[in-house]
């Protein structure tokens, strides 16, 4: 009952101090975004977009800052290789909150480059979110379906399309592209209606992350292969985080080289695709595999 009530105390509290936050850091990075709107050159852009990656990054530091301050959080990250700030990265990543948002950004702070998420495109109308995210230069993805594409037939391809003009904008400065390959939060409902072979995961979809290494794949230092959990946490671990009842996070990290093997052309070599698809389901399945291990040793 005491933990009940806490947590209704605590909850509008921390939710206040982290809107207030994301509102700061969102009109700033939204200001210096217009900026570049107007003045489109580079000798102006490149610096502005070292700038927006900081507040990016600060913003990150500060919510992860606030949920130490309101939870008793034990954050257990462990990272099997070298990293650094100079490199570019992709990171795939199994996909639980909202929260896994704000714990890889705050992760990225000294570690790697700032961090470029794939956002679907109706999160443009996210207060503070999609014009802040806009203005970093993230990409907003539009998603058709087979019916849809079936009468639409000149929109086929407009996604990857988008996908490569926003993959352009990354070769200014190094970067770190995010790509939950899940395409969705993981929940048990969504795992049994898209019948996934895996006991933690949703399937993975390969078409965006094989596009993605496609188009910069000689940039890519490495893949950072992420695995999220929330061990003890019952419901959404948003709101357990906002109540002050997010007890640990772990994040286990391993770092991939990016090899000929995963850099190719998916949409017209069938052996290609197959031979990425097969790649993409190992790191699922050996995923898959460690957070039965976590769970299991506790």
């Amino acid at each position: 009952m005491f933990s009940i009530f806490s947590g209704l105390i605590v909850f509008p509290i921390h939710l206040t101090l982290q809107m207030m936050s994301l509102a700061f850091w969102a009109l700033c990075i939204t200001s210096l975004g217009l900026i570049k709107l107007v003045l489109p050159f580079s000798f102006v852009t490149k610096p502005l977009n070292v700038i927006l990656n900081s507040m990016m990054c600060a913003f990150g530091f500060c919510s992860v800052t606030l949920i130490k301050c309101m939870n008793k959080v034990e954050l257990d990250y462990v990272i099997e290789g070298e990293l650094s700030k100079k490199e570019w990265y992709l990171i795939v990543a199994n996909h639980l909150s909202w929260l896994d948002i704000i714990l890889l950004t705050d992760f990225s702070v000294g570690k790697i480059p700032a961090p470029k998420f794939f956002l679907k495109k109706e999160l443009i109308w996210l207060p503070f979110v999609g014009l802040g995210a806009w203005a970093l230069d993230m990409p907003f993805m539009q998603r058709y379906n087979k019916a849809f594409l079936l009468k639409n037939p000149h929109l086929e391809g407009k996604d990857i399309e988008t996908t490569k003009k926003s993959c352009e904008k990354f070769r200014q400065l190094p970067t770190t592209v995010i790509n939950f390959v899940e395409g969705n939060r993981f929940t048990p409902e969504k795992q049994k209606l898209r019948q996934s072979p895996f006991e933690n995961l949703l399937p993975p979809k390969a078409g965006g992350i094989a596009f993605t290494l496609a188009t910069m794949g000689e940039l890519f230092t490495s893949v950072l292969d992420i695995t999220i959990m929330y061990p003890d946490t019952q419901g959404s671990p948003m709101i357990s985080m906002l109540s002050g009842r997010l007890n640990k996070v772990v994040m286990r990290i391993n770092v991939h080289p990016v090899t000929d093997e995963i850099v190719g052309d998916y949409f017209n070599d069938d052996e290609f695709k197959q031979g990425f698809q097969s790649w993409l389901n190992s790191v699922w399945q050996n995923k898959d595999k460690l957070i039965t291990h976590l769970k299991e040793t506790g």
